[in-house]
């Protein structure tokens, strides 16, 4: 496995004939092995060295010892009889347990299946059935969720179940339910009897599962968050994965010296391929604040730990920026990271690198289906470049800008992203008609996002196709109106969009949380707005919230906000239709 040099952009050539078409560089091979071969190579290069932190839990593991815990897990999964194909979905926060299940079930050649934190009921029963889980392995209780009564809700034949022997009609596929905490429960194996029942036999059996398993086969199945109609099963395979994690990690120069502080939830893939496999790439240490984001605890880890590199979605850094004791820890010791998710404003990058210390830090861009990555900045790109676009494409990718109909746009002209490469998704879990919609015929993953990109290959992510506001016949892009609002004193957080209107169609909606100890009023929005943007983009209504409504990796939920405005406003179903 080779990485470019320090300073040396690991990204394509600009586009050429003035189209806005461009490809990765391939001078450095894609990597054919597996996860768990990968995670061998490295617990054999750094055996000693840390591997993960989990402050909150007082665990501190060498890759050695954590790659032994993987092993003990896989051999306890097997002998419950899990086997090769088998699908494994974990419900869980993030936690030692949730790391040692990600690199267990890929090392026996289970399909681990992503349950968001933040499902409930109806949600989780929809992708257990949809994926055909086999094993659930889930925690007590998070914040609000109670997992342990929601999970007897769904299958109330837990109560008087042998653990291992679940029969539920309404979940027929599911027999085996696992729980983190140290009580037992009816109908469920333990965690720890788990890990002790793989302790008792060898790793013959495991090794030679590794050694059938194949780099282009399923190994993850991530639930897409729509906004509408039900959630989609990205298939990832270890190839799509692993080669993500590398080059993602290699754009930051991360090595075995750097220990990447990972806040981000671990069931999407900012924080389990970015995160915790990008770190088994370079045998980097992973350092966990806690189960979930704290900005306290995220500031108080880094200073503790001397990470020197962050991840994060843009709101995490405005609420560590933002956090009363912020000036009171030292992070001097942080050098690069990853801000992505949404879009990132200007201004918050601006004071990333400038109060965090984080002058290396890289802005990343992609989407589940494309394992995540697509563009990414590089440790020394321009600053004017780093906060104006989300870099240049990753190695051995294509990504295109196309018209509405269909045809190649132009550089500078903007249009709908199609990524196409080894990291497109292998397709949505047993749902084809969806796949094709995504996936076109020669093998172009259609976004649905916005772009441009200029003469030198920088893109930058100018809105959702679905986002776009037409009011009175003129287009305007959400994200447009953001970053001008985000250069108000007084503005926080803005989220832009659209919602119905008799005269105009669609009139501009600006939801704003104010800067602490700030009062921004509408009429003082709109006056900040007048001569600087165009009459048509100025929000017609502004409305000032303590928070916005986000999904749990940071994506703004913008079809909530609009229906909430929809029922403020008390439209007729007529009006928006």
């Amino acid at each position: 496995m080779t990485t470019p040099a320090k300073g040396e952009a690991p990204y394509g050539i600009a586009p050429r004939r003035g189209l806005a078409h461009v490809a990765g560089a391939t001078d450095t091979p894609l990597i054919e092995e597996t996860i768990p071969a990968l995670l061998a190579a490295t617990a054999a290069r750094f055996p000693d060295r840390e591997a993960a932190v989990f402050t909150a839990e007082g665990i501190r593991w060498s890759w050695a010892e954590f790659a032994a815990r993987v092993d003990g897990l896989a051999a306890g999964l097997l002998a419950l009889g899990l086997a090769h194909g088998d699908r494994l979905g974990i419900w869980a926060p993030n936690r030692s347990e949730w790391l040692l299940v990600q690199f267990a079930t890929a090392r026996i050649g289970v399909i681990l299946v992503n349950i968001n934190p933040a499902y409930r009921l109806h949600e989780l029963d929809y992708a257990l059935r949809k994926t055909g889980c086999r094993a659930l392995m889930l925690a007590e209780a998070f914040k609000t969720s109670d997992y342990i009564g929601m999970i007897n809700r769904l299958a109330p034949e837990l109560a008087t179940a042998r653990p291992g022997h679940l029969a539920c009609p309404g979940l027929p596929d599911l027999r085996l339910v696992i729980t983190l905490g140290e009580t037992a429960h009816p109908g469920c194996h333990r965690f720890a009897d788990v890990m002790a029942l793989g302790a008792e036999t060898g790793t013959e059996a495991l090794d030679a599962i590794t050694a059938t398993l194949r780099a282009d086969e399923p190994i993850n199945i991530q639930f897409t968050s729509g906004t509408t109609g039900s959630p989609k099963g990205a298939t990832l395979t270890h190839r799509n994965i692993v080669n993500n994690a590398h080059f993602v990690t290699a754009a930051m120069d991360a090595t075995e010296a750097d220990r990447i502080c990972i806040p981000v939830p671990f069931y999407h893939c900012f924080g389990m391929v970015m995160g915790t496999l990008g770190c088994a790439t370079k045998g980097a240490t992973i350092v966990v604040p806690g189960e979930g984001f704290d900005a306290a605890a995220t500031l108080s880890c880094v200073a503790g730990e001397r990470c020197t590199a962050l991840y994060g979605v843009p709101t995490m850094f405005v609420a560590m920026l933002e956090h009363p004791g912020f000036a009171t820890h030292d992070l001097s010791c942080l050098r690069t990271g990853i801000m992505a998710g949404a879009p990132c404003p200007i201004e918050v990058m601006k004071q990333v690198q400038s109060k965090m210390h984080m002058s290396e830090v890289t802005i990343a861009y992609g989407m589940t289906e494309t394992s995540p990555v697509s563009f990414q900045s590089g440790t020394d790109t321009p600053l004017e470049k780093r906060v104006a676009s989300v870099g240049r494409i990753q190695p051995h990718l294509e990504v295109k800008i196309i018209r509405e109909d269909g045809s190649t746009a132009n550089v500078g002209e903007q249009g709908q992203l199609l990524t196409r490469g080894y990291s497109v998704m292998c397709g949505y879990w047993a749902d084809p008609e969806r796949t094709a919609e995504a996936v076109d015929a020669e093998g172009w993953m259609h976004t649905g996002d916005l772009a441009v990109i200029d003469a030198e290959g920088y893109c930058n992510i100018t809105g959702r196709v679905k986002d776009m506001i037409l009011r009175g016949g003129e287009n305007v892009y959400p994200r447009e109106v953001e970053e001008f609002l985000y250069t108000h004193p007084e503005v926080s957080q803005v989220q832009v969009f659209g919602i119905p209107d008799h005269k105009f169609g669609e009139i501009v909606v600006a939801w704003i949380v104010p800067r602490p100890g700030t009062s921004p009023t509408e009429e003082g929005i709109r006056s900040f707005c007048r001569d600087q943007i165009a009459y048509f983009k100025v929000p017609q209504l502004v409305r000032f919230k303590d928070s916005l409504p986000m999904t749990v990796t940071g994506k703004p939920q913008k079809f909530i906000m609009r229906e909430a405005m929809i029922e403020e406003l008390g439209l007729t179903v007529e009006q928006t239709a």
